[in-house]
């Protein structure tokens, strides 16, 4: 859904505009609760685009883009008088069979290139950088696999936003002008039980994605009384006016630990938009009809932070250092 006034938006976001690379690291991490560990980090987030760009000339056909997101309790140790209207900790969804857990944040460090050694050497050199500062607890290395698709088959991100859709979906507006530029990030990471699904019948793998599995296209699901992922993770308002969500999701694994994943990452303008999805697919729409890729994927984390733009990140690091 594309945004009014948009013309008043700052043009210095962080680089969630960015296009789907080949290769990408999701680093989360926790910050110690002393002052040297917040000085620390306010000093790495305020250097954070030199890092990129001494890291990023060594092939510049490598786009490599770094954006950093920061989760609410760390925000408020930031800047505890001002905030983005919608941020606050991951809320744990509760439904019938399968449930999506929070989990710890403070930072989220989204590193994308079509290089996996400079998504490697970024974070190596972020994490030294960071030093004592902060604890890794979650780290995951993602890979674009054949033709944009899942480690389940089918294509992942079809439904993004495009053009002048892109940031009126993904960047805050004239609704809160203090953050305008920013975006709400949610993610999640999902392991999948693959033997479970490769004895599905690819016709009912179909009506759970809700899209065809070898030429991508959209199964009209409405009249069913069980809704398929795609029709479940799709947010409407009262008039019917759909509000979109930017997804650089992910699929990560270790055939040898018989790990297989997809990490999802949302980047959206009203975190209220992400948490009504999630709410559809694990408490169903009517209730108790839930997504039924759950029974296959499972979430191991969730968490919610927000990426301001560079110079509200700048501020905050220089206030944090003051």
């Amino acid at each position: 859904m594309s945004g009014k006034n948009w013309d008043r938006v700052p043009i210095d976001a962080q680089s969630v505009e960015a296009p789907l690379s080949l290769a990408a690291v999701f680093l989360v991490v926790t910050v110690g609760s002393d002052k040297a560990a917040l000085s620390k980090v306010a000093s790495v987030l305020g250097e954070l685009d030199d890092l990129v760009k001494n890291v990023g000339f060594r092939d510049l056909s490598g786009r490599l883009s770094c954006i950093a997101g920061i989760g609410a309790d760390l925000w408020a140790r930031l800047s505890p008088d001002r905030r983005p209207r919608e941020l606050k900790a991951f809320a744990p969804v509760k439904g019938p069979v399968h449930s999506a857990p929070s989990t710890p944040g403070d930072l989220l460090f989204h590193i994308r290139a079509e290089r996996s050694d400079m998504c490697f050497e970024f974070e190596r050199i972020l994490l030294d950088s960071l030093g004592s500062s902060v604890t890794v607890v979650d780290e995951v290395t993602g890979f674009r696999y054949f033709d944009a698709r899942d480690l389940l088959g089918f294509v992942d991100g079809t439904a993004n936003p495009t053009g002048l859709d892109l940031p009126a979906s993904a960047l805050v507006g004239d609704e809160d002008v203090e953050f305008a530029g920013g975006s709400y990030i949610v993610v999640q990471k999902y392991l999948h039980d693959l033997g479970a699904w490769a004895e599905t019948p690819t016709h009912v793998q179909e009506e759970i994605i809700g899209r065809t599995k070898i030429d991508n296209i959209e199964i009209d699901d409405d009249d069913k009384p069980r809704k398929s992922h795609k029709s479940l993770a799709t947010i409407e308002d009262d008039a019917g006016n759909e509000f979109d969500i930017l997804r650089d999701n992910m699929p990560f694994g270790r055939p040898g630990q018989k790990e297989f994943g997809t990490y999802f990452i949302g980047y959206t303008r009203y975190l209220w938009v992400i948490e009504k999805m999630l709410q559809r697919m694990y408490v169903g729409e009517p209730p108790g009809a839930y997504d039924r890729l759950l029974d296959f994927s499972t979430p191991h984390t969730g968490t919610t932070f927000f990426a301001p733009t560079r110079p509200t990140l700048q501020k905050l690091a220089d206030g944090a250092q003051g």
